[in-house]
């Protein structure tokens, strides 16, 4: 039986004792993960993926892929240019079984991907959300989205205002480390999903938090 999986925007079919290299994940060698974003199983399609439905997989090693060449040229009145190489982080993984249903019960831990989300925000999404008491009417405004404590001011970052910080806040984003972690992956991810229409290259924000993470 085979399955059709997503993590890191990429899809993958995979099979039991299949051997495949994924975006980076937060897991160390020896540790099983499961996906859960499952868009196919044998015959059966999700819509858009299929309900407890999972893909299990031991993390063999943490690697890196094969050098990248950048090049970068900026066409203005003081034009600048830059070459610069770089190689991704990978996750070496085999995987171990497919379900077909139960993933959710399992107990294993999901595969999350390494910089992506801090673990604060992944342990307070595994929260159930209190209910408002019912005597109290529901606030006429939508609630901002507030940093985490700990949560570094993103705002100190160029051409972040508040907008862009409720942004980065809610796609779990709340640290300079996090954003200094970025490869060339990580940020095209980010550009297309918060629609920052380059914004990250362009203003330097990796550069900018590596800076400030380091004080």
């Amino acid at each position: 039986m085979f399955a059709v999986l997503k993590t890191g925007g990429k899809q993958y079919k995979v099979q039991a004792g299949d051997v495949l290299r994924v975006e980076k994940l937060a897991a160390d060698a020896g540790e099983t993960v499961q996906f859960n974003e499952i868009l196919m199983v044998g015959s059966t399609v999700g819509a858009p993926t299929v309900e407890g439905a999972g893909v299990q997989a031991e993390v063999i090693d943490q690697i890196k892929g094969e050098k990248v060449i950048h090049f970068v040229k900026r066409r203005r009145k003081h034009s600048s240019k830059r070459t610069k190489g770089h190689r991704q982080q990978l996750t070496l993984l085999r995987v171990t079984d497919i379900l077909e249903k139960g993933a959710d019960k399992s107990g294993v831990k999901a595969a999350i991907g390494a910089g992506s989300v801090s673990g604060a925000a992944v342990a307070a999404a595994a929260k159930p959300a209190k209910k408002a008491p019912a005597k109290k009417a529901a606030p006429k405004k939508a609630a901002k989205a507030e940093a985490p404590a700990g949560a570094d001011d993103l705002k100190k970052l160029s051409g972040v205002g508040p907008a862009l910080e409720k942004k980065l806040l809610e796609a779990g984003i709340t640290t300079f480390a996090q954003i200094a972690a970025w490869g060339e992956a990580d940020i095209a991810e980010f550009d297309e999903k918060l629609s920052f229409k380059g914004r990250i290259e362009r203003e330097g924000w990796v550069e900018q938090a590596k800076e400030l993470a380091n004080g």
